[in-house]
Protein backbone atom coordinates (compact mmCIF):
# COMPACT_ATOMS: atom_id res chain seq x y z
CA UNK A 1 0.00 0.00 0.00
CA UNK A 2 1.80 3.75 -0.59
CA UNK A 3 2.23 5.97 1.63
CA UNK A 4 -0.46 8.00 0.40
CA UNK A 5 -3.24 5.60 0.91
CA UNK A 6 -2.56 5.17 4.29
CA UNK A 7 -5.16 6.94 7.24
CA UNK A 8 -3.81 8.09 10.09
CA UNK A 9 -7.25 7.02 11.41
CA UNK A 10 -7.35 2.93 10.03
CA UNK A 11 -3.81 2.37 9.78
CA UNK A 12 -3.51 0.48 13.57
CA UNK A 13 -6.10 -2.45 12.11
CA UNK A 14 -4.91 -2.12 8.36
CA UNK A 15 -0.98 -2.62 9.54
CA UNK A 16 -2.03 -5.48 11.97
CA UNK A 17 -3.76 -7.29 8.58
CA UNK A 18 -1.00 -6.63 6.60
CA UNK A 19 1.57 -7.67 8.76
CA UNK A 20 0.29 -9.89 11.57
CA UNK A 21 4.03 -10.19 13.35
CA UNK A 22 3.73 -6.27 14.02
CA UNK A 23 3.12 -5.92 17.62
CA UNK A 24 5.60 -8.93 17.88
CA UNK A 25 8.28 -6.60 15.91
CA UNK A 26 7.40 -3.42 17.70
CA UNK A 27 7.82 -5.59 20.96
CA UNK A 28 11.26 -6.30 20.15
CA UNK A 29 12.54 -3.21 18.75
CA UNK A 30 11.91 -1.08 22.07
CA UNK A 31 13.47 -4.16 23.65
CA UNK A 32 16.77 -3.40 21.79
CA UNK A 33 16.21 0.12 21.86
CA UNK A 34 15.44 0.54 25.72
CA UNK A 35 19.05 -1.48 26.27
CA UNK A 36 20.75 1.07 24.46
CA UNK A 37 19.81 3.47 27.26
CA UNK A 38 19.19 6.49 24.86
CA UNK A 39 19.13 10.08 25.71
CA UNK A 40 18.43 11.34 21.93
CA UNK A 41 16.45 9.17 19.49
CA UNK A 42 16.30 9.74 15.44
CA UNK A 43 13.12 7.82 14.58
CA UNK A 44 13.02 7.21 10.69
CA UNK A 45 9.53 6.77 9.30
CA UNK A 46 7.37 7.93 12.50
CA UNK A 47 3.98 7.38 10.63
CA UNK A 48 1.31 7.77 13.10
CA UNK A 49 3.59 7.57 16.30
CA UNK A 50 3.01 4.06 17.43
CA UNK A 51 6.87 3.38 17.41
CA UNK A 52 7.84 6.49 19.06
CA UNK A 53 5.41 6.27 21.64
CA UNK A 54 6.40 2.98 22.62
CA UNK A 55 10.12 4.22 22.42
CA UNK A 56 9.02 7.19 24.85
CA UNK A 57 7.31 5.02 27.46
CA UNK A 58 9.88 2.57 27.43
CA UNK A 59 13.15 5.23 28.22
CA UNK A 60 11.65 8.03 30.40
CA UNK A 61 13.66 11.00 29.59
CA UNK A 62 14.56 10.33 26.08
CA UNK A 63 13.67 12.86 23.43
CA UNK A 64 12.99 11.75 20.29
CA UNK A 65 13.51 13.63 16.29
CA UNK A 66 11.09 11.66 13.99
CA UNK A 67 10.93 11.98 10.36
CA UNK A 68 8.05 10.61 7.42
CA UNK A 69 7.11 11.62 4.02
CA UNK A 70 3.41 11.85 4.73
CA UNK A 71 2.03 15.59 6.36
CA UNK A 72 -1.21 13.00 7.42
CA UNK A 73 0.75 10.61 9.44
CA UNK A 74 2.97 13.26 10.73
CA UNK A 75 -0.22 15.14 11.62
CA UNK A 76 -1.54 11.84 13.43
CA UNK A 77 1.99 11.58 15.31
CA UNK A 78 2.01 15.07 16.45
CA UNK A 79 -1.80 14.69 18.05
CA UNK A 80 0.40 11.12 20.16
CA UNK A 81 3.12 12.73 21.25
CA UNK A 82 4.23 14.55 24.28
CA UNK A 83 5.15 17.45 22.38
CA UNK A 84 7.94 18.86 24.78
CA UNK A 85 9.86 15.41 23.75
CA UNK A 86 9.25 14.87 20.35
CA UNK A 87 10.59 16.85 17.20
CA UNK A 88 8.43 15.86 13.56
CA UNK A 89 9.65 17.02 10.68
CA UNK A 90 8.38 16.38 6.86
CA UNK A 91 11.28 14.85 5.18
CA UNK A 92 11.83 11.53 3.13
CA UNK A 93 14.49 9.08 3.77
CA UNK A 94 16.89 9.98 0.65
CA UNK A 95 16.63 13.83 2.64
CA UNK A 96 19.40 14.76 4.95
CA UNK A 97 18.88 13.55 8.29
CA UNK A 98 18.72 15.85 11.14
CA UNK A 99 22.00 16.66 12.55
CA UNK A 100 23.14 14.35 15.66
CA UNK A 101 24.64 13.05 17.19
CA UNK A 102 22.30 10.70 18.29
CA UNK A 103 22.68 7.75 20.64
CA UNK A 104 20.28 5.47 18.92
CA UNK A 105 18.27 5.46 15.31
CA UNK A 106 15.16 3.22 14.83
CA UNK A 107 13.24 2.36 11.32
CA UNK A 108 10.11 0.30 11.64
CA UNK A 109 8.84 -0.81 8.32
CA UNK A 110 9.85 2.53 6.72
CA UNK A 111 13.32 1.37 4.84
CA UNK A 112 11.94 -1.39 2.57
CA UNK A 113 11.02 1.56 0.70
CA UNK A 114 14.46 2.31 -0.77
CA UNK A 115 15.97 -0.02 -3.76
CA UNK A 116 18.63 -1.26 -2.01
CA UNK A 117 21.44 1.14 -3.31
CA UNK A 118 19.61 3.88 -1.43
CA UNK A 119 19.50 1.53 1.39
CA UNK A 120 23.12 1.07 1.52
CA UNK A 121 23.91 4.92 0.82
CA UNK A 122 21.44 5.77 4.12
CA UNK A 123 23.00 3.05 6.41
CA UNK A 124 26.11 5.30 6.01
CA UNK A 125 24.24 8.60 6.44
CA UNK A 126 22.68 7.24 9.84
CA UNK A 127 26.24 5.85 10.49
CA UNK A 128 27.27 9.43 10.12
CA UNK A 129 24.72 10.89 12.36
CA UNK A 130 25.11 8.51 15.13
CA UNK A 131 27.38 8.77 18.57
CA UNK A 132 30.81 6.13 18.87
CA UNK A 133 29.27 2.90 19.51
CA UNK A 134 25.46 4.16 19.16
CA UNK A 135 22.71 1.49 18.12
CA UNK A 136 20.75 1.39 14.92
CA UNK A 137 17.90 -0.81 15.29
CA UNK A 138 15.99 -1.95 11.69
CA UNK A 139 12.96 -3.93 11.53
CA UNK A 140 11.66 -4.31 7.96
CA UNK A 141 10.24 -6.57 5.40
CA UNK A 142 12.71 -7.97 3.72
CA UNK A 143 12.82 -10.93 1.06
CA UNK A 144 12.65 -14.68 2.50
CA UNK A 145 15.38 -17.12 2.44
CA UNK A 146 11.87 -19.22 1.15
CA UNK A 147 10.36 -17.25 -1.36
CA UNK A 148 7.07 -19.24 -0.34
CA UNK A 149 7.25 -17.42 3.55
CA UNK A 150 7.09 -13.91 1.47
CA UNK A 151 3.28 -13.33 3.44
CA UNK A 152 3.41 -9.53 3.52
CA UNK A 153 1.72 -7.53 0.43
CA UNK A 154 3.94 -5.91 -1.66
CA UNK A 155 3.02 -3.02 -4.04
CA UNK A 156 5.27 -2.73 -7.22
CA UNK A 157 7.80 0.39 -7.63
CA UNK A 158 7.11 1.45 -4.08
CA UNK A 159 7.93 -1.77 -1.64
CA UNK A 160 11.46 -2.92 -2.36
CA UNK A 161 12.35 -5.60 0.79
CA UNK A 162 16.02 -7.41 0.45
CA UNK A 163 17.51 -9.76 2.09
CA UNK A 164 18.88 -10.05 5.55
CA UNK A 165 22.16 -11.25 4.28
CA UNK A 166 22.26 -8.18 1.94
CA UNK A 167 21.10 -5.77 4.48
CA UNK A 168 23.68 -7.11 7.05
CA UNK A 169 26.69 -6.55 4.65
CA UNK A 170 25.49 -2.75 3.87
CA UNK A 171 25.03 -2.47 7.30
CA UNK A 172 29.01 -3.50 7.75
CA UNK A 173 30.08 -1.62 4.98
CA UNK A 174 28.51 1.50 6.41
CA UNK A 175 30.47 1.01 10.02
CA UNK A 176 28.25 -1.14 12.51
CA UNK A 177 28.73 -4.50 14.12
CA UNK A 178 25.57 -5.95 12.81
CA UNK A 179 23.51 -9.03 13.61
CA UNK A 180 20.04 -10.40 12.76
CA UNK A 181 18.29 -10.42 16.20
CA UNK A 182 14.70 -11.99 15.01
CA UNK A 183 13.83 -13.42 11.54
CA UNK A 184 10.47 -14.88 10.84
CA UNK A 185 9.16 -15.21 7.31
CA UNK A 186 9.42 -11.83 5.37
CA UNK A 187 9.92 -9.98 8.22
CA UNK A 188 13.24 -9.33 10.30
CA UNK A 189 14.54 -7.02 12.87
CA UNK A 190 18.52 -6.06 12.57
CA UNK A 191 20.65 -4.60 14.81
CA UNK A 192 23.23 -2.25 13.78
CA UNK A 193 26.09 -1.17 16.94
CA UNK A 194 28.51 1.06 15.62
CA UNK A 195 32.02 0.14 16.02
CA UNK A 196 34.55 2.81 17.39
CA UNK A 197 37.57 2.81 15.97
Amino acid sequence: MSDSAWDPNTYPSEIRAEIPGYDLLQDIVVRLSSEARAADILELGTGSGETARRLLEAVPGARLVGIDSSEEMLAAARSLLPPDRVTLHYRRLEDPLPEGPFHLVVSALTVHHLPGDRKADLFKRVAAVLRPGARFVLADVVVPDDPAEAAIPLEVGFDFPSSVGDQLEWLGAAGFQAQVVWNEGDLAVLQGDLVTS
